[in-house]
């Protein structure tokens, strides 16, 4: 056969990963806080893009990107409801009425100085509608978050306590050195010898130091360890015998529920255990917690869902959630027009476009794509909704992607960091999704989310008397239809941080014991 060159038309299709598609697939999967950022990095860079906010006015040249569809209840007020509150409250000339409803008398407490009051009401009035932040005829809200008072950090708290404490100068700068590696719970997270080379000072000299520090307010700050945690506030308390020592400085055995060695250590037997871990039981593992740390982050829900009139289920998207941007058509008419008037600004102003017409199509999509999931899921789980954990229907993303028509990786990715909020509670939407397990008659599987719902409750009502073996745990699974191995529920119950039958049983005749005394 002789070789030869031809020519060949196919027509096939195939999908690009192109890098708008690519920012498309990671704004699905964003969380808010990253929407936000992501959003606030386009919209500095797009001069066509705007953020608009809950009052802005959407005219008819704008479009706008991330509305979500879904069918948002409106509260109304009923109009006899609102006459018989304002008709409550006191107006000149109600006095009589009012005196035969409350049988008072109105007219005296009405004197001469509270009409004086009344009168200079106006000029009150004036006066704070002129003050920064006021409700005025600027129409800003009053804040009173500007009124109060700014939380004290750990740091704060000490500062104000070295002055006391160190009169030297140069302990006093030893002790910044140190507060710079204490961390958020208290503890100092430094190397000695490292700090004294810095500082051109004696290892015993910082030594002396720390330990002014740890007798500071709060008890057991500037510790190294748990254990030397434990022991400053001991020592304050004068509490730390060496049988108290001996239990400090072994941790491990009584994380490890190890009583028997623990008392041959300690040297005291069952019962001056029992007030041993009581004492330590009254101890604060972290000194510093409970000062103002670090911003904390409030989780907002994605999607929220209400009871309906229909016995059903409202669900719909969370508006604080989805940012609206807008695409100012106006402005890129005008620049258009009169501005761009060489070739490279037509291609710059075509290309900001191009980008703020495919966001708000992108957020538009998300918003869509969750909603989407969120209804299957709040179908599949309706039963859990109406009666608790217990209902928990096994559930996969292979079941919601086939129902939605969607790909399984597609519903991973709107699953991931979002929150939904229902009558029972805020969850994660990977929540919903467990193992099944079988049924023990042949019935419903059931969710392995609400096994472990049912271990744990049944652990939390057990007695010291009748305390559950694990399979005393299976044989009540298998009575109540549920199918599941020994060594499944003892994998459950050690990933719950339950201990075994035996050691709930010492702990709890010692807590009746410690109970009865």
């Amino acid at each position: 056969m002789a070789l030869s060159a031809n020519l060949f038309l196919r027509q096939s299709q195939s999908l690009v990963m192109t890098p708008q598609l690519m920012q498309s697939i990671q704004l699905l999967q964003m969380t808010h806080i990253e929407l936000i950022q992501f959003i606030s990095q386009e919209v500095e860079k797009n001069p066509l893009l705007e953020l608009a906010s809950d009052d802005a006015d959407l005219g008819a040249n704008s479009s706008s990107g991330g509305e979500p569809e879904a069918n948002v209840e409106t509260a109304k007020v009923d109009d006899e409801s609102a006459f018989a509150l304002s008709s409550d409250w006191y107006e000149p000339g109600q006095a009589n009425s009012l005196n035969e409803r409350l049988d008072s008398n109105f007219d005296s407490a009405l004197s001469d100085e509270a009409s004086a009051t009344r009168a200079d009401a106006p000029e009150l009035l004036g006066q704070w509608k002129s003050m920064p932040g006021s409700t005025g005829e600027s129409g800003e809200a009053y804040d009173l978050d500007d009124f109060v008072a700014g939380q004290v950090s750990l740091r704060d708290h000490l500062n104000q306590q070295i002055p006391f404490a160190l009169v030297n100068a140069g302990d006093r700068l030893i002790a910044a050195a140190l507060l710079d590696h204490l961390d958020e719970a208290g503890y100092l997270r430094a190397d000695l010898d490292e700090i004294a080379t810095r500082l051109g000072n004696e290892l015993a000299d910082i030594e002396a130091v720390l330990e002014v520090l740890q007798t500071l307010d709060p008890p057991g700050v500037f510790a190294r360890s748990l254990s030397e945690c434990l022991a400053i506030q001991l020592r304050q308390r004068d509490r730390l015998d060496p049988a108290m020592a001996a239990l400090v400085d072994n941790l491990e055995l009584l994380a490890k529920r190890d009583f028997n060695l623990l008392k041959k250590l300690c040297g005291v037997d069952e019962e001056d255990l029992i007030d041993m871990l009581a004492e330590i039981r009254k101890l604060h593992p972290k000194p510093g917690s409970g000062f103002e740390g670090g911003s904390l982050e409030t989780v907002i829900p994605d999607i929220v869902v209400r009871p309906a009139a229909d016995a059903g289920w409202h669900v719909e998207l969370n508006a604080d959630a989805l940012p609206r941007v807008l695409v100012n058509q106006n402005y890129a008419t005008e620049v258009g027009n009169n501005g761009a008037t060489t070739d490279a600004d037509q291609a710059f102003l075509s290309e900001c476009m191009q980008n703020a017409s495919w966001l708000t199509r992108s957020l538009d999509q998300r918003a869509r794509t969750i909603m989407k999931v969120a209804s299957e899921i709040v179908r599949q789980q309706d039963a859990f909704l109406q009666h608790g954990v217990d209902h928990l229907r096994p559930l996969n993303l292979k079941t919601v992607a086939d129902a939605i028509k969607m790909h399984e990786s597609t519903v991973s990715r709107v699953t991931s960091n979002k929150y939904m909020l229902t009558p029972r509670g805020l969850f994660e939407l990977k929540y919903f999704f467990s193992v099944s397990i079988g049924s023990a008659e042949g019935g419903d599987s059931h969710s392995a989310e609400a096994v472990r719902h049912r271990i744990r409750m049944m652990i939390a009502q057990e007695s010291p008397e009748a305390v559950l073996s694990d399979d005393d745990i299976v044989l009540s699974l298998k009575s109540g239809g549920v199918d599941l191995a020994r060594r499944t529920v003892a994998k459950y119950r050690e990933a719950m941080n339950i201990p075994s039958s035996v050691q709930r049983r010492r702990e709890k005749r010692a807590m009746a014991k410690a109970t009865a005394i």
